[in-house]
């Protein structure tokens, strides 16, 4: 029964996906009418005329605003990884007047919505000239409330005879971090880069916002474009944006599948 259930499950979920896929494999006179339930044989063209942009006028290509999306995913990624941890690790390792108050004011910013924050982030980024960058499409966004608290959470789970230990050693805080406690972290490291990279390729508002020119499009801003520029043919095409959408779905599935056991194995080691 239990194995029925995730069969029943997977199937529903996994349907609209295999959908995109069957679109993107026909031309687009197949898709006037209802979605065909096989495959067709297109799909490799209409990935290459999606990547190439052969398949629209005036787009910017797909493989351009792919790499846009994995630069501005990776940028957040290591600099939310970056901040994350030497906040989380002074908090737990440190003893100072206001620690707890400082752990407190950084987890606190999870109760505004984003939505608030881009208003005042969106004016200090133009006003230091960062608007069209890949500099000011990531680094407002590296600051994280959710990383620091989940190292934090991991870092309790740690034995503080390890701190003693390095200190009776003649280690220091940096040496502490980088030698014992990152090596402990791999699993942590890797679940949050890859919750960190899907949380940046995943960005809509802030690219739409901070990026107007068509050299820095990220590809799920230019999901909204393609679909316009697909209804102005006489045939819609849909066929190649069900392709631009599978692309986009890649790069997150992949990583992800490739991080699943440490991702598991790091979400976890925090809640023993």
């Amino acid at each position: 029964m239990r194995h029925a259930i995730i069969i029943i499950l997977i199937a529903i979920f996994s349907f609209p996906i295999y959908l995109a896929v069957v679109a993107a494999s026909h031309d687009a006179r197949s898709l006037l009418g209802a979605v065909p339930l096989l495959p067709g044989a297109h799909l490799v063209r209409n990935m290459v005329e999606t990547l190439t942009g052969a398949g629209f006028v005036n787009m910017t290509p797909v493989s351009l605003m792919l790499g846009n999306s994995l630069i501005m995913a990776i940028g957040i990624t290591v600099g939310k990884l970056a901040v994350s941890i030497p906040a989380a690790f002074a908090v737990v390792f440190f003893r100072f007047p206001g620690r707890m108050l400082a752990f407190w004011a950084i987890f606190i910013t999870l109760l505004l919505p984003v939505e608030v924050r881009f208003f005042p982030t969106y004016e200090i980024t133009a006003d230091l000239g960062m608007l069209d960058s890949f500099t000011g499409l990531i680094l407002p966004l590296i600051a994280s409330a959710t990383a620091t608290f989940l190292f934090r959470q991991f870092f309790l789970t740690l034995p503080p005879a390890l701190a003693d230990a390095a200190r009776i050693d003649g280690a220091g805080p940096m040496t502490f971090l980088w030698k014992i406690i990152l090596p402990l972290s791999r699993p942590n490291l890797a679940a949050i880069a890859v919750i960190e990279f899907i949380y940046g390729w995943n960005q809509y508002l802030w690219p739409l916002l901070a990026a107007s020119d068509g050299k820095h499009q990220t590809i799920v801003v230019g999901m909204a474009a393609l679909i316009n520029a697909a209804n102005e043919f006489s045939v819609p095409q849909w066929n190649l944006v069900m392709a631009a959408a599978i692309l986009a779905l890649l790069p997150p599935v992949i990583l992800m599948l490739a991080m699943q056991r440490w991702f598991i194995e790091g979400i976890t080691a925090g809640m023993n």
